[in-house]
C-alpha cells in the first residue's frame, strides 16, 4: 500500500455583512469571508491537502480565481471535484485532521454538522474528519477578527 500525506492552508479576510461559510455550512455571524468563491477556508485547506498529497499541485491551479465559472461557487462542489480527482488516481482518504483559527464566533456547536456535511461530500465516515478550533488569543489579524485561517492534514492511500 502506498501512503501519502498532504498539508493545506487557507486564509480569508472577514468583513461585516458577508456570509460566513465554514466546513460546508453557513454559520450565523455579523462578519463573513471576502473571497472569489464562498470563502470556506476549511474546505479550501482540505482541498489543498488532498491535491498536494496526490501530486495535483494546489487549489489555485485546479480552480483558478481568474476563471469566472468559479465566481461565488459553493466550495462543496470544489471539494467533491477534488475528491473525484484523487479517486481517479486510485487514492482514497484515510483521515483528515484540521484546525480553524478564529477569534469569533465559537464553532464548537457546529463541528458535528460540519463533519457530516464534509463526510457526505467526500463519501467517507464523519469520524474520519477531525475539526478543531482555536483563537489567536486576540493576537494578529485573527485576534482582531479581521480574518480566519484553516489548516488541514490528510492521509491518502492506494494499493500498488
Amino acid at each position: 500500500m502506498r501512503l501519502r500525506v498532504g498539508f493545506g492552508y487557507d486564509v480569508h479576510p472577514l468583513k461585516e455583512g458577508e456570509s460566513f461559510w465554514l466546513g460546508g455550512i453557513e454559520i450565523p455571524h455579523n462578519k463573513g469571508t471576502v473571497a472569489h468563491s464562498d470563502g470556506d477556508v476549511l474546505i479550501h485547506a482540505i482541498c489543498d491537502a488532498m491535491l498536494g498529497a496526490s501530486g495535483l499541485r494546489d487549489i489555485g491551479t485546479q480552480f483558478p480565481d481568474s476563471d469566472s465559472k468559479y465566481k461565488n461557487i459553493d466550495s462543496k462542489i470544489l471539494l467533491q471535484e477534488t475528491a473525484d480527482k484523487i479517486r481517479n488516481l486510485g487514492y482514497w482518504i484515510e483521515n483528515i485532521d484540521s484546525t480553524i483559527c478564529l477569534q469569533a464566533p465559537k464553532i464548537k456547536d457546529y463541528v458535528v454538522e460540519m463533519q457530516k456535511t464534509l463526510s457526505h461530500c467526500l463519501n467517507i465516515f464523519p469520524d474520519m474528519i477531525s475539526i478543531k478550533a482555536t483563537t489567536n488569543e486576540k493576537l494578529g489579524f485573527v485576534g482582531r477578527e479581521e480574518g480566519v485561517v484553516a489548516y488541514a492534514v490528510i492521509l491518502i492511500a492506494k494499493y500498488q
